[in-house]
């Protein structure tokens, strides 16, 4: 991991200090956090890899976007680029000490598989609680990963193959986590017809936020009536069209307030608010804090 920025800003990149041309790395909980200053493990940071994490034992929280999730045994985190996380970390907010195994990898290190792809888009879940049986075979792969990592210190010869067998197995780990049932499936099943249109309305709504918050853009966009994606949106989420345009902004300004420097009226016109204080009355409705308020939380 490389760190980047400015005074408040905390950007990793990837960087895999042991095998610099593997777009894959594997260490424990522990590694990570002795190899990060301690205000990087104490801040939120944003990255511009994947990053899973498998917890085999001990007591922590983790935030991801905003949201915090619970890490005890059992639970998998699935952090995508651009998402911002704060490291789990203890009721005193020290990093924790966990026993877990962590996956580093680059958006085009994994192999291309259809079956994959909607683990790696974005918009899949973030955290699951395994069963006692899926903890068995996730903790079976992750180990088998690291053994593997492990032999490109030594196999210089055959370190070709080995970074093919790191891909495949990445890529069967990553199948298993296609496998798992949705933590939150909503009140629709994900075989519902309208699943299709809610993933290319939130393809659509991640290539154009900035610029549009109408729900008769983007249905316009899909070629549909805007009555038909607010019905699908709310069928698969609970949510209507509506509300996932400005969740998605207000995540946006979550993440623009806590890693850069930038004026809030600045942030606001970024998003496409031409007035201070409609983008303030946005955010304060959206998240329950104004924007300055929700700054100093996160600095």
């Amino acid at each position: 991991m490389v760190e980047n920025g400015q005074r408040d800003v905390i950007d990793i990149a990837y960087e895999n200090p042991d095998q610099r041309h593997t777009g894959l790395e594997v260490l424990t909980f522990d590694a990570l956090r002795s190899r990060l200053k301690r205000s990087v493990t104490r801040r939120p940071s944003r990255l511009d890899f994947h990053q899973l994490l498998l917890v085999r034992g001990g007591e922590a929280t983790a935030m991801v976007d905003f949201v915090t999730h619970p890490c005890t045994r059992g639970s998998l985190l699935h952090l995508r680029p651009g998402q911002v996380q704060r490291l789990p970390h203890d009721a005193d907010g020290r990093p924790a000490d966990l026993d877990a195994v962590l996956l580093l990898f680059t958006a085009d290190f994994s192999p291309p598989l259809p079956a994959t792809r909607s683990v790696l888009d974005g918009f899949g879940p973030v955290a699951w609680h395994l069963s006692p049986e899926d903890l068995a075979a996730f903790d079976r792969t992750t180990t088998e990963l690291a053994a593997e990592y492990a032999t490109l210190r030594t196999a210089h010869a055959t370190a070709g193959l080995t970074g093919a067998l790191l891909r495949q197995l990445l890529g069967a780990l990553l199948i298993r986590i296609a496998r798992l049932p949705d933590p939150d499936p909503g009140p629709a099943p994900r075989t519902d017809p309208g699943a299709e249109l809610l993933l290319a309305f939130r393809r659509e709504l991640e290539r154009s936020f900035t610029s549009t918050r109408s729900v008769e853009d983007y249905a316009a966009r899909l070629g549909y009536s805007p009555r038909t994606l607010s019905r699908a949106c709310l069928a698969a989420t609970g949510r209507t069209a509506k509300q996932l345009v400005d969740a998605r902004v207000a995540l946006q300004a979550q993440r623009l307030l806590a890693h850069t420097d930038l004026p809030v009226a600045t942030i606001g016109r970024t998003l496409g608010f031409t007035e201070p204080t409609n983008f303030g009355k946005f955010f304060t409705r959206e998240t329950g804090q104004p924007p300055g308020a929700f700054r100093r939380t996160q600095r």
